[in-house]
């Protein structure tokens, strides 16, 4: 049994004739094969041209190298037989740390000879196998050593025949165990504390009742008062089965002492080397064989959780080599030394854009902190800090303060990672380009180029602050065109719409007449810093459905919010929450849309209208056939004034925040939980006991599309809604429904459309019963998609850039061009 590495570069060595691209295809996939022979003939359109082999072997690499990059097996058919055409995939194989396995096809001169004269592309002559022939022999000898994992040599046919090959999974693939897990950092001798932590975390010995996993992540050894203790109390942890540990860089130097190798005795090996000279050699011999078997890192959960001593950037997940394991073990330097002469480490956590968490150790810091989803749980126990534990999939942090300071650290503990930026914010190369964002909601987006080039414009020139910028509401479609007389939108459709998908009942809230809003509120500065990051005394912001902010200062509107807000936070059990709304006038918000776009048209008709009815009147009367055109102007002069009632009812003075309102209508978000996905009558529920001058209730009315009558009531009260100037409802159905089903649809009444097709739309509405709702729905799904999966996110504690590309994406969509009167 021939056994190589799942990933891999598997190299083939044969003489031309030896049966390398037989044997590839009966153990390999054909997408795993990379021939140079078709190489050359995709270069030269004749696999024989043997002008076109450097070219050709430039094409094999390139593929090669893109195959190894996206963490697939390959397997290169070549001769081979040359040592720098070995070395040049080795170094390939290296530059991507993967492993290369060789796989010589050693058969007789005269089988590859006989072959090659059955073939008529193989007129080459008995002399390149006899040439080649002597490279391979020359090559078997001192082939071991070119740098491959392992040479499988198959001598004779015999042997190629019966060959079977099988696929080791790497040792650092442990996706298989989900969990749950309990991820404990750098322990350093110090027992006591472990044994302590262990209890808190519920261990009962060396199993957990609830069948949790221990993981180290390193450094259980040196400095601390009993490294023999915490080596016994691991290991017979990880024999059991409960308990996995990745290798430190201190276990790595404690081992090549023990194995007699010279190194430097500092950083706390003495103190091991000591105590493990007064334990019994078998344990010794133990110990040392358990901390040389530790690998570098593992792979866990499908991939989703990710454990290496001192890190590992996601290039290096499940790879294999020598930079992988020293990134794992020693993470990245500047090159520089601080002033302790200790070398200064490059933060590469802030640059982490992995899907992948990573939890490490190595480098002490007073808290952990979140960085891009990556944490660092060494908090110094024995500098007499804490010994730390993550709860996973939980993300709960345990921990016990050290018994004493057990050893005086060389300089402070810092205050986490960090490089001085940002490192939670979106970066340009998060957003550039054309990109796909996945959702766990149903939908991968595509956001072109163009779109997001005029996302990345409005958000670093208008948008609020970005770490409050953790939401934008989609866009919401009208219902089918109305067929009954005098409708273009009627309650009919959209209950119709909402039927015919399985939904049976619905949820009907009175559309307000203001301008959408996402409120987010911290109930302290304390809270804004140590949720949100925002470190300068606010506590929310209040912001456009495009993300600029509503007014230059926000800060009173925010404070009055959260005063209103008070009963939220004991029903929520959150300090912060996230809140869709209305802001009440729309003239607040659009006053000089107002006066430049409506008021101007409706000063226009009403001084132009009357007098041109005057005068057909007038004209009438003295005997001219003016009756046709004096009824339009008649009925366009009484549509008129019905558009200046119509946009006025939107206006009403304000003067700072006295007469600004806001509506709340869904809590989407707070601590560990998104509640955009609680039915409405939560939400509504919920938002009735705000109780402030500051606050609009949103009317509603629950509908059984079951129940005829229900349907009656509802339409009676849309009716009723827009005869008294209302602009009309939203129709949701009640509870949250997955797939592509219409999260709102609007339905506006008569008179309010006329602010939008115009005065007279209602003398044309033939043609406008044929508009094409189609793009606008598909946008409306896209954006609700993302939307909630930018409050999932959130709510999962991830970092603010995760939060940011679904964000980003609806402001992009923003850009596509759909009718706006939709």
């Amino acid at each position: 049994m021939i056994r190589v590495p799942e990933l891999s570069l598997v190299v083939l060595v044969g003489v031309s004739g030896s049966g390398k691209s037989t044997f590839a295809a009966r153990h390999f996939k054909p997408t795993q094969i990379i021939s140079s022979d078709y190489c050359r003939g995709l270069v030269s359109d004749d696999e024989t041209d043997q002008s076109a082999t450097p070219a050709a072997f430039d094409l094999l690499h390139h593929i090669v190298g893109v195959r190894l990059s996206r963490g697939l097996l390959t397997v290169v058919d070549a001769t081979n037989v040359q040592y720098p055409a070995r070395k040049a995939l080795i170094d390939l194989a290296r530059s991507h740390d993967v492993l290369a396995d060789a796989i010589v096809l050693d058969v007789p001169e005269e089988v590859a000879i006989e072959r090659n004269a059955t073939r008529p592309d193989r007129d080459f002559g008995a002399g390149v196998v006899v040439r080649q022939r002597k490279e391979l022999r020359r090559s078997l000898s001192k082939i071991s050593k070119d740098g491959f994992r392992r040479v499988h040599v198959l001598r004779g046919l015999d042997e190629i025949d019966a060959a079977v090959v099988g696929f080791e999974r790497a040792w650092t693939d442990k996706r298989e165990l989900s969990g749950p897990f309990d991820i404990i950092g750098d322990v350093h001798g110090c027992r006591a504390e472990l044994e302590s932590l262990l209890e808190r975390l519920g261990w009962q010995g060396v199993r957990h009742p609830e069948g949790r996993t221990a993981v180290f992540v390193g450094d259980l050894v040196d400095r601390g008062p009993d490294t023999p203790g915490v080596l016994r109390l691991v290991m017979d942890m990880v024999e059991a089965g409960t308990a996995i540990c990745v290798a430190g860089n201190h276990e790595q130097k404690l081992v090549r002492a023990l194995n007699g190798r010279k190194v430097k005795v500092a950083h706390g090996l003495q103190e091991s080397l000591d105590q493990l000279a007064a334990e019994p050699p078998e344990f010794t011999a133990r110990a040392r064989a358990f901390m040389d078997g530790l690998i570098s890192h593992y792979q866990l959960d499908g991939g989703r959780l990710v454990v290496a001593h001192a890190g590992l950037k996601e290039a290096f997940h499940g790879r294999a080599s020598g930079r992988v394991r020293a990134f794992a073990l020693y993470g990245e330097t500047t090159g520089e030394t601080d002033e302790y002469g200790l070398p200064v480490r490059y933060p590469w956590a802030d640059d982490y854009r992995g899907r992948a968490m990573v939890v490490y150790g190595h480098t002490p810091t007073v808290r952990p902190e979140w960085v891009n989803n990556t944490i660092c749980l060494d908090t110094g126990c024995v500098f007499g800090g804490h010994l730390t534990a993550l709860r996973y999939p939980e993300r709960e942090l345990v921990q016990v303060q050290a018994e004493k300071v057990w050893y005086e650290p060389a300089k402070p503990l810092g205050g986490g990672p960090g490089s001085g930026r940002e490192p939670g914010m979106l970066d340009i190369d998060d957003v550039r380009g054309t990109r796909h964002v996945e959702t766990r909601f149903g939908t991968r987006v595509k956001v072109v180029e163009e779109n997001a080039a005029a996302a990345l414009e409005v958000m670093t020139r208008f948008a609020v602050d970005p770490r409050w910028l953790v939401y934008l509401p989609p866009t919401m479609a009208p219902p089918e065109t109305s067929a009954l007389d005098g409708y273009l939108e009627h309650p009919h459709e959209a209950f119709e719409e909402f039927a015919a998908a399985g939904v049976s009942e619905v949820v009907c809230e009175e559309k307000h007449m203001g301008s959408r809003a996402v409120a987010v509120l911290a109930r302290t500065p304390e809270v804004a810093r140590e949720r949100f990051g925002v470190a300068d005394g606010s506590t929310g912001s209040v912001y456009t459905r495009t993300g600029r902010p509503f007014f230059d200062d926000t800060a009173p509107l925010v404070d009055r919010l959260r005063e209103a807000c008070e009963p939220l936070w004991a029903e929520l059990g959150s300090d912060w929450v996230v809140l869709d709304c209305e802001l009440l006038p729309w003239s607040a918000k659009a006053g000089e849309l107002i006066r430049s776009q409506y008021a101007s048209v409706g000063a226009a008709a009403r001084t132009a209208l009357p007098e041109a009815v005057s005068a057909l009147e007038t004209a009438a009367g003295r005997g001219l056939d003016v009756g046709g055109l004096l009824d339009r102007t008649r009925r366009r002069s009484a549509n008129a004034a019905l558009f200046r009632d119509a946009y006025a009812r939107y206006c009403w003075p304000v003067d700072g925040l006295e007469g600004v309102r806001l509506a709340p209508f869904q809590i989407l978000a707070c601590e560990g939980r998104t509640t955009a996905l609680e039915p409405h009558a939560w939400h509504l529920s919920a938002l009735s006991r705000l109780d402030s001058p500051l606050i609009t209730p949103t009317r509603h009315v629950f509908v059984s599309l079951d129940s005829a009558r229900s349907r009656a009531e509802a339409v009676d009260w849309w009716e009723s809604l827009t005869a008294a100037g209302g602009e009309g409802m939203v129709v949701k159905p009640a509870g949250y429904v997955p797939g592509r089903v219409q999260p709102g649809v609007k339905v506006r009444g008569r008179e309010y459309l006329r602010i939008i097709y115009g005065p007279d739309y209602t003398e044309s509405l033939d043609v406008l019963r044929r508009r094409f709702l189609g793009k606008k729905r598909s946008m409306a799904l896209r954006e609700y998609a993302l939307g909630l999966e930018a409050l999932s996110r959130l709510t999962d504690g991830e970092p603010g850039w995760r939060v940011h590309e679904p964000v980003f994406a609806v402001l992009a969509l923003e850009s596509e061009p759909v009718d706006p009167r939709l």
